[in-house]
């Protein structure tokens, strides 16, 4: 490289100047978020996604759209004017999840993030630091060998993690891959992990005092710590889903092309149709539970697999699934959560919402795509802390 990389804060006129910060894959907003708890003081100087409906997601809460286009288009000088300390990345899971094919590299949606990790090589201001958010998996992909190559030719040092919001106090399963990244001239307060990928958040400088020592420890243990889902809820819908416990097949359909002035809290209620038939498959969860299965993109679209189900019957106490009959079942008041309770889930601060034109069905794949505040901020508050 012909020129040195930009100067840290600590070097520049002014000993406060915050860290200048490049979002990619930026979506509605949760690493941006997440990069606000963590306490940082930095600047996004831009976001890039090639969704439109995200970014006008990303618009109404953030008053900035992000460049809208293919990121493979970008070149090296492009990146280059934007002179970023820190690249904060969250790209396609698809080739990577247990359900898809697991092309890895060679699934299309992966060559933008392979193409702009090769740019780093070419470039004069690369970042210093680099934040990457995948699903679990992503750590056995040869998309991994290449993040790891790339970053190795660029004197990095790595520290990877694998973490669930339960583990910092949140009733959500939700584990997900993390890479944390500094150039050597930067270190990390625990260089005694570099290069190795941690199931604990216990090295974090400012871990949650809930912190538990893995996440392979059994759930039930983890649960003790966590909040109940109830402080997670929307009041209004548990009083009204109550009273009113009947939907159909139709209405739920219907539903799920609607914007939330077109509908009302009937509309998170489970049909009866879809108990009958996916009953088993279910999982249920109940106001004082302590954990939720992950929410994903089909979450309203489909019940099996894609996040837990809320019981609202104040007549039922918590019965082990295995033990629920179909009668049983149809009695609970089953609804599906909000896309407002499931931000919080997500740790996503009150102030957040979706435009008015943004349907139910988008709302919750947009979500499902989005991260855990509540994980990565932390990590982000790591990985910028210095020494």
């Amino acid at each position: 490289m012909d020129q040195p990389p930009p100067p840290r804060p600590s070097e520049a006129m002014e000993a406060q100047a915050p860290w200048r910060v490049l979002e990619f894959y930026s979506g509605i907003g949760g690493m941006r978020y997440s990069l606000a708890s963590s306490g940082v003081r930095a600047e996004v100087v831009e976001a890039f996604d090639i969704n439109d409906v995200a970014n006008d997601v990303y618009e109404r809460n953030f008053g900035h759209r992000p460049c809208q286009g293919n990121i493979q288009t970008l070149t090296a000088s492009d990146l280059d004017k934007y002179k970023a300390h820190a690249w904060l990345l969250s790209p396609p899971c698809q080739p990577y999840t247990r359900q898809g094919l697991q092309k890895h590299s060679a699934d299309a949606r992966a060559f933008s993030f392979i193409k702009i990790l090769n740019l780093m090589q070419n470039m004069n201001f690369p970042p210093q630091m680099l934040f990457v958010e995948n699903v679990v998996g992503f750590e056995v992909s040869d998309t991994h060998d290449q993040l790891i190559e790339v970053l190795s030719s660029l004197n990095f040092n790595t520290q990877e993690f694998i973490l669930s919001p339960l583990q910092f106090g949140v009733p959500y399963s939700r584990p997900r891959y993390f890479c944390l990244a500094k150039h050597e001239s930067m270190c990390f307060h625990n260089p005694s992990v570099n290069n190795k990928l941690l199931r604990t958040p216990t090295c974090l400088t400012l871990n949650s005092s809930t912190t538990q020592n893995s996440y392979e420890q059994n759930e039930d243990v983890l649960e003790v710590v966590c909040k109940p889902i109830r402080d997670f809820l929307e009041i209004h819908i548990m009083d009204t889903v109550d009273q009113d416990c009947s939907a159909t097949t139709s209405d739920f359909e219907k539903a799920g092309g609607c914007t939330p002035s077109e509908t009302g809290s009937h509309d998170y209620i489970v049909p009866l149709s879809l108990i009958e038939r996916w009953g088993n498959a279910m999982d249920i969860v109940y106001p004082e539970s302590k954990r939720c299965c992950c929410f994903t993109k089909s979450y309203y679209r489909y019940v099996k697999g894609t996040g837990s189900l809320l019981a609202t019957s104040k007549d039922h106490k918590p019965v082990p699934k295995e033990n629920l009959e179909f009668s049983s079942l149809n009695e609970l008041g089953l609804r599906f959560f909000s896309p407002r309770e499931v931000a919080n889930l997500h740790s996503f601060p009150s102030s957040f919402c979706f435009p008015d034109h943004i349907s139910f069905r988008q709302q919750y794949a947009m979500l499902g795509n989005s991260l855990s505040v509540a994980v990565v901020a932390p990590l982000l508050h790591y990985l910028f802390a210095e020494i």
